[in-house]
């Protein structure tokens, strides 16, 4: 089944699906072209938005794709604490002159119309985020020859996707940018999460599934690293965010280079869930208050954080990024899936030349 993956795409690329309009066909057609794998994200469109993005997508290129779906969340968000965290943000609504979303605009992200459209018109490769299908749905998936991935965040999880029947695992180790792809969202495990090799490691004694590695990858030889760790492939966002063809705001990709922007931090401040991002105002100020309250969090800052990029603020926006962004390279997206095979390339050779050889290479 690894072949079966990887024969989809010859470089062990795979370009992230980062929602919120950055991952657009432009970006995902660059990388699909260039060699690796280019994905759509679903997250936060209509299932027409959906569908009309995959048929722009098939317009620019032939190669395989795929496309992301975030999973439906229970019902487990404290009205009270987001009432609170609602009054919280007031101050932060009249700044900005804007309105706060309403936090009960929907919890499934149209999860079922998502799946009828890519069951009635079927695309390469299927991953899910927040959480594994039902064992039915992958299956039905399948059926129509379409590849699943689903992330997974500890060696449990990993587990569950398994026995769900799932083609493939995406592990996500801590030190990726935005959303932590957990399966149940544990306020006592925020700070608890896992760097990327140890969680490879345990993830591949754990299940014989094919592994993509996820987490502050930004270099080919780090995709090296993790190939020779057991996955079969690495999926970079981080990297991508900076290129011309990615949909993100102009001051994201600036603050990748900007230096007031000097970490970064998981917070729930943005949307009630763990998320990676650069440590502004908003993160600094709202994230020790913000619930465990996906995505009702979400909705609620929807408007603050689109009138703070409409006031060039990148103060009050959700700048996410992984542990490795001040490496982000402004590169066209294919020309970085090519510099990013050269390195993979140039680091294979010198892990099999031996450590006498590179001692001499940089002596």
């Amino acid at each position: 089944m690894s072949s079966a993956l990887t024969d989809l795409f010859p470089t062990p690329i795979v370009q992230a699906p980062m929602a919120g309009g950055v991952s657009v066909p432009q970006l995902a057609a660059a990388v699909s072209e260039a060699g690796g794998l280019g994905f759509l994200a679903a997250g936060y469109k209509t299932a027409d938005g959906m569908y009309q993005e995959i048929k722009q997508l098939r317009g620019l290129t032939g190669r395989p794709f795929g496309v992301n779906l975030f999973m439906p969340q229970p019902d487990y968000a404290d009205p009270a604490a987001v009432e609170v965290y609602a009054n919280q943000l007031a101050g932060e609504a009249a700044w900005y002159e804007t309105e706060l979303g309403d936090p009960d605009s929907g919890r499934d992200d149209g999860y079922d119309a998502k799946l009828a459209v890519l069951l009635d018109n079927p695309v390469p490769v299927v991953s899910f985020h927040f959480g594994c299908p039902a064992p039915d749905v992958l299956r039905a998936l399948s059926a129509k020859g379409t590849l699943t991935l689903v992330t997974v965040t500890s060696a449990d999880e990993a587990l569950d996707v398994a026995r769900a029947g799932a083609d493939a695992v995406i592990v996500q180790g801590v030190e990726a940018g935005g959303h932590q792809g957990t399966h149940r969202d544990d306020p006592e495990r925020d700070r608890a999460g896992t760097g990327l090799l140890s969680l490879l490691a345990q993830v591949r004694e754990a299940v014989s599934l094919p592994i993509v590695a996820a987490g502050g990858i930004m270099r080919g030889s780090q995709i090296a690293a993790v190939l020779a760790a057991g996955a079969c492939a690495a999926q970079l966002g981080t990297a991508f965010l900076a290129t011309p063809e990615s949909g993100a705001n102009a001051l994201h990709k600036q603050a990748l280079s900007n230096p007031l922007f000097v970490r970064t931090e998981l917070t729930r401040a943005f949307s009630g869930r763990p998320a990676r991002g650069l440590v502004n105002r908003f993160l600094s100020e709202h994230g020790p208050y913000a619930p465990a309250a996906y995505p009702q969090v979400h909705h609620l800052t929807s408007g603050l954080r689109k009138a703070a990029a409409k006031a060039g603020d990148p103060q009050g926006m959700a700048l996410w990024a992984g542990q490795g962004y001040r490496m982000a390279r402004d590169l066209p997206a294919g020309q970085l899936v090519e510099v990013l095979a050269a390195e993979l390339a140039a680091a294979r050779t010198a892990l099999c030349a031996g450590p006498e050889s590179s001692a001499l290479g940089g002596a």
